[in-house]
């Protein structure tokens, strides 16, 4: 499995609303804090300015344009930036898919759907991304408009079974919005994207995500680069935040904490599938990166759950 399946298996995203917004006239919404999860967007029509807590520039948003919401910051829409924002509370939360028409007009429509993200790992997988991911229209922009467009057919016209095809028309939206972002060479910031979109990192961190459990040294995952040890622990810093061999460990990690969450393996099983030689030194690898003992956080996950 190639490594952006293997992030969104871990993440588990579930869309709980699709919903299209039609604006006219001169408009500003400010938006309060989304909660955990993402936000995926497309401009059907027209043009708007998207401003996000905490990021310095506004970003001027056209038709075709999409862009992902990872951060769950505040944010607002808004016609002109001048304007007085109104309270986009009501619009915030979850209600029945379909189309909200608002200020009496049609110069903008905006598909949106929203997603909670069920896997344990989410929080450290999320910091990896930027708090806009901005899409342009591209080479792979015919692959984003098909379900942006399939998506406002069912949620003008729903018909028997539209639940189903909005969730997985939402599903193939947020992936195809990724895998243009990664095609146009992400640039200037570290994280995991950025990572995904140098191809010698790439196929570095798809090395780990095959053999999560073998014993990797640093000249392995260098050779899996096509580098030297040195260029590649360089870059493979500048790019992803961290060092290989602490990728690595986050990356054994994560897959521990969703087989105690889902499975009913015991550390004895995962510890030496991972690459771990006991199960103390598994239990103490994972209490330094997930905050908890293993058994712990088995228990955390089942109160959750209850």
């Amino acid at each position: 499995m190639d490594p952006l399946s293997n992030v969104l298996s871990l993440l588990k995203p579930r869309n709980y609303l699709s919903a299209g917004f039609e604006a006219g006239g001169d408009w500003s919404i400010q938006f309060p804090h989304q909660g955990d999860g993402i936000k995926c967007n497309a401009v059907a029509r027209g043009q708007c300015w998207l401003a996000v807590e905490g990021v310095p520039e506004p970003v001027l948003l056209n038709t075709g344009d999409s862009f992902l919401l990872p951060s769950g910051r505040s944010f607002r829409l808004a016609s002109a930036l001048d304007l007085v924002p109104e309270d986009g509370s009501t619009f915030s939360s979850p209600c029945e898919p379909g189309v909200l028409a608002y200020n009496g007009g049609t110069d903008l429509l905006l598909v949106s759907s929203r997603f909670e993200l069920e896997g344990s790992n989410a929080n450290l997988l999320l910091r990896a991304l930027p708090p806009i991911v901005h899409i342009k229209p591209g080479s792979r922009h015919h692959a984003l408009h098909w379900p942006v467009d399939r998506l406002m057919e069912e949620l003008r016209a729903p018909h028997p079974g539209s639940y189903l095809v909005m969730q997985h028309l939402a599903q193939l939206m947020l992936l195809e919005a990724l895998r243009i972002y990664l095609a146009n060479g992400p640039n200037g910031g570290v994280g995991w994207l950025f990572a995904m979109a140098d191809k010698s990192i790439s196929a570095a961190i798809s090395a780990i995500h095959d053999e999560p459990g073998r014993r990797w040294s640093l000249r392995e995952l260098a050779a899996a680069a096509g580098m030297s040890r040195s260029a590649f622990a360089s870059r493979f810093k500048e790019t992803m935040g961290i060092s290989p061999m602490e990728y690595l460990a986050q990356w054994r990690m994560m897959l521990a904490g969703e087989r105690l969450t889902n499975s009913k393996d015991p550390v004895s099983v995962i510890a030496p599938s991972l690459g771990y030689e006991s199960d103390t030194a598994f239990s103490m690898a994972f209490k330094k990166i997930m905050g908890n003992s293993p058994r712990q956080y088995g228990r955390q996950k089942d109160a959750a759950s209850v």
